[in-house]
């Protein structure tokens, strides 16, 4: 596909035009800079027979590119006032379709509903629904092939930690796909401008979790991650509702040293937690 042109408006003209200003409750922060809108569709590699997602439409920088770059553009937007200057920027696109929802209600096998025809995300996500979106994406139904986020430089690097700086959020980016950093985007390319600076991040979406039964891993995690600071033993008693001795039970079957803290395991190792509880409890049930 030929590199499409910088988008022909103003974020913040467009907004004056409309009588918007960006909502901080919603985290919109606009990005604008042509350079990094360009950087995301190329991270994106798209077939041109390929369809997109995008979440946090806003007004539409991105939205231009995808649609010129992607067979068809399904462009998520939370905010209703922001729906009018959208269409008018969106008019020329026929291969865009814009949703006025919140994308945690919806369902992706709904949105999507040929399973042979791959489908990838690109997002500019707010901090504080960072998690939450992640895991709607990758637990659905229907999961894209890659998604391409644009998130907050610290989350991104957290992402992709590796074992031993590992956080339940990056553990479960793991569990589905392969995260790595694209690039770095300043935060002048924003508007309104925020206080730190951005990651362009790539998640290669496997085509099934790499552990077989998830709810007990979740359950594993949660249970572990709850209180980081103490050892995996007492982490796992207290979020599990164990006594200290079954939860050492549970561990020395995996063969994990019970002092250790959930940070240090690899995914792995929480496979061979997830099969040791399983026969903790098949144990209990036959007792």
């Amino acid at each position: 596909m030929s590199t499409p042109p910088l988008p022909p408006f103003s974020v913040p003209q467009l907004l004056r035009r409309y009588g918007l200003r960006p909502k901080k409750r919603l985290g919109q922060n606009f990005l604008m800079d042509g350079g990094s809108l360009r950087k995301v569709v190329q991270a994106a590699n798209l077939a041109p027979h390929e369809d997109v997602l995008e979440i946090g439409a806003g007004l539409g920088s991105l939205t231009v590119y995808l649609a010129q770059a992607a067979r068809n553009v399904v462009a998520v937007e939370l905010d209703a006032d922001l729906i009018p200057p959208l269409r008018e920027v969106l008019s020329p696109y026929s291969n865009v379709r814009l949703i006025q929802a919140d994308i945690l209600h919806l369902d992706l096998a709904e949105l999507f509903t040929a399973e042979e025809q791959p489908f990838s995300v690109v997002a500019n996500i707010p901090y504080y629904l960072t998690s939450a979106i992640l895991r709607h994406l990758l637990e659905g139904r229907r999961r894209p092939r890659q998604m391409i986020l644009t998130l907050q430089w610290e989350v991104a690097q957290r992402i992709c930690a590796l074992p031993g700086e590992m956080s339940l959020l990056a553990l479960s980016i793991h569990l589905y796909g392969k995260p790595s950093i694209i690039a770095r985007i300043p935060a002048g390319a924003f508007y309104p401008q925020p206080k730190v600076d951005s990651a362009i991040l790539h998640v290669a979406v496997a085509e099934r979790p790499r552990l077989a039964d998830t709810d007990l891993f979740f359950r594993l995690a949660k249970a572990g991650f709850s209180q980081k600071r103490k050892q995996l033993r007492n982490a796992l008693a207290g979020g599990l509702g164990l006594p200290v001795s079954h939860a050492l039970q549970v561990l020395a079957a995996a063969q994990i040293e019970p002092s250790r803290r959930a940070e240090s395991l690899s995914l792995e190792e929480w496979g061979q937690l997830v099969q040791s509880y399983k026969t903790f409890l098949a144990g209990l049930s036959e007792a």
